[in-house]
């Protein structure tokens, strides 16, 4: 094998030798003779290779092969050899990668702004690092590895020995005390005019006199005391103590006040037999025994100039509905023969938020966003009595009781339920449990008690007269309920949840909640869409955000029917409480609709 490897090399000398032979250098030395072609000159080269250190390829033979031994490429993931210590940590050889930023190629980078190395610096020594820096111009160098090296202002740091702004030596905090000291004695000399017991201040130990008379360095300058108030100042604190004093009256924000008014657009108020217009027809049937789904639109009220936010059938009867409008009006429309307005009520300054009739329908509540609710007569268009808080009323409701119908209830943006004495014009009671404003009030157990929803996203039950919640149902799945119906066999409640579903409340003693029955398909979430019953009970029925009408059979509890019945929000729906198949819808687009 020896043999072998030393003939290799012998042939490779000759080979070498005999090449030189055939291929002699051009820029011989020696004389050329006369015969021969002119000599050459050779001209100095340029390289633009970099230098490279070549002491690190090696040239080695082994099994007749040669292999070379090449700097390690940083991209390759697989090392077909084993390197050496040298080798792994050599520099990167070659120019530099073309499409590379700041001179590092892209296969090097960690971060989209280079290379990033961890390094573990606690916030305290990167705060007094930073901040003697700063103060001082000079720090503790970063990048040393070992040894007190120092960055910035080397004579600062040779003066203050190296201290930071946390090592403050304790002849510095002396002469700053002292310092100190002199400045709070200067300051009391100032502010008092020199009558100061001058041994007092001498006496470095009297530390109660420091604690007395220290300033604090946001404290700024000591003035005078204004003794007298400028002209424009008398007048600011006179404006607001007339302030003050009216809202400790109740009055609040000023509102414009509007007169009321009414007007009448009918032909006579009063027909040949002597009959007001507000009497029932008398052919009108008793009862409505059976109910069917509307199908066609029949008749449009188009008088409210803004959206109508709810609607009312005069009671039992339903030959009037009443309306109450954004454009601050509200309005009556006859129903059962002209299917004219018959009356505008004009009272509010701002837009009407809900409605309610007496038992007799002969007056009804109004309640706007103006803070007021009105007490109105429905045939001459008085206003009987005016009832406010200072508040919004959100829901009014006259307690439903024949011999009980001077007891006015309404709900209130600062969630309270206040109870009046219409009589008398004193609030009776109170209902303050609610965490927010109060939507809605619904009559139950013969009138005995009432449930209330709230913003709170809670239903709360109480006694009538007594301000203590009987009943609180409050689950994390709620959501805010903005209306509320009573089934007209009086054991169900039906609460438009704002997650669009229907939910059913039972009014029995415990006030569950019937997880059987579930009215979902349309979509209210933001919206106080009313939820109402058939007379009859077999369908239940809702507005929606897009101007649906949806009728739900109440036993399946399966969508039955939908009407596009506004270009807005079908705010309001009512279901008339005699006709079999007549239903009324109102809007956000100003429009009151009749279906049949």
């Amino acid at each position: 094998m020896q043999v072998a490897s030393m003939d290799l090399l012998q042939s490779y000398a000759e080979k070498s030798d005999d090449e030189e032979e055939q291929n002699p250098t051009t820029t011989s030395s020696a004389p050329s003779s006369p015969d021969s072609s002119p000599p050459r000159i050779s001209l100095p080269s340029k390289t633009s290779a970099p230098n490279v250190d070549d002491t690190t390829l090696a040239l080695t033979v082994a099994n007749k092969n040669r292999i070379l031994h090449k700097p390690i490429d940083p991209s390759q993931h697989v090392v077909a050899f084993n390197p050496t210590y040298d080798q792994l940590w050599a520099p990167i050889y070659g120019p530099a990668h073309p499409y590379a930023k700041d001179g590092i190629a892209q296969g090097m980078r960690n971060h989209k702004l280079g290379f990033v190395e961890n390094a573990s610096l606690e916030p305290f020594i990167f705060d007094e690092q930073y901040n003697t820096f700063h103060k001082y111009g000079y720090a503790a160098d970063p990048a040393a590895s070992e040894g007190n090296n120092y960055v910035g202002d080397l004579e600062a740091l040779q003066k203050n020995n190296g201290v930071s702004v946390y090592n403050i030596p304790e002849h510095e905090q002396k002469k700053r005390k002292l310092k100190r000291k002199k400045e709070l004695e200067n300051e009391e000399l100032d502010n008092s005019g020199g009558d100061v017991d001058i041994s007092e201040i001498e006496n470095p130990a009297s530390e109660e006199w420091l604690k007395k008379n220290r300033v604090s360095p946001w404290a700024g300058k000591k003035e005078g005391l204004q003794t007298e108030l400028t002209e424009e100042q008398k007048k600011y604190a006179e404006e607001h103590a007339e302030k003050k004093a009216e809202k400790e009256r109740g009055g609040g924000d000023k509102t414009e006040h509007i007169t009321d008014k009414s007007t009448f657009h009918g032909k006579e108020e009063q027909d040949y037999q002597g009959r007001s217009w507000i009497a029932p027809p008398k052919d009108a049937k008793a009862t409505n025994d059976h109910c069917y789904i509307p199908k066609r639109w029949v008749h449009t009220w188009s008088g409210h100039t803004k959206g109508v936010s709810a609607i009312r059938f005069f009671p039992k009867s339903g030959h009037l509905l009443l309306s109450a409008g954004m454009d601050n009006k509200v309005k009556i429309w006859d129903v059962f023969n002209s299917g004219k307005c018959m009356r505008t009520y004009m009272g509010h300054s701002k837009a009407v938020r809900d409605i309610s009739f007496s038992n007799d329908g002969t007056k009804f509540l109004s309640a706007g966003y103006d803070k007021n609710i009105k007490y109105w007569d429905t045939e001459t268009g008085k206003v009987i009595s005016t009832f406010s808080t200072g508040k919004i009323p959100y829901v009014v409701k006259l307690n439903p009781d024949d011999d009980k119908q001077n007891i006015l209830l309404a709900g209130m943006s600062d969630k309270k339920i206040v109870q009046w004495d219409m009589n008398t014009g004193q609030i009776t009671q109170e209902y303050d449990q609610h965490l927010g404003a109060v939507n809605t009030i619904t009559f139950v157990d013969n009138n005995r008690r009432f449930v209330t929803s709230s913003d709170d996203k809670s239903l709360r039950v109480w006694e009538f007269g007594i301000p203590v919640v009987i009943k609180y149902i409050s689950e994390p799945h709620m959501h805010s309920m903005p209306s509320i119906s009573l089934h007209p066999n009086s054991n169900w409640l039906a609460a438009q949840s704002l997650d669009n579903q229907i939910l059913i409340y039972s009014t029995r003693e415990r006030f569950q909640l019937n997880k059987k029955k579930r009215f979902a398909g349309h979509i209210a979430a933001g919206y106080a869409c009313q939820v109402n019953f058939s007379p009859d009970g077999r369908f239940v029925m809702s507005g929606d955000g897009e101007g649906k009408c949806w009728f739900w059979d109440w036993k399946s509890c399966k969508v039955f029917r939908t009407l596009k019945c506004h270009e807005g929000v079908c705010i309001g729906c009512e279901w008339h409480p005699l006709e079999q198949s007549k239903v009324a819808t109102c809007g956000w687009d100003g429009m009151i609709k009749y279906w049949d």
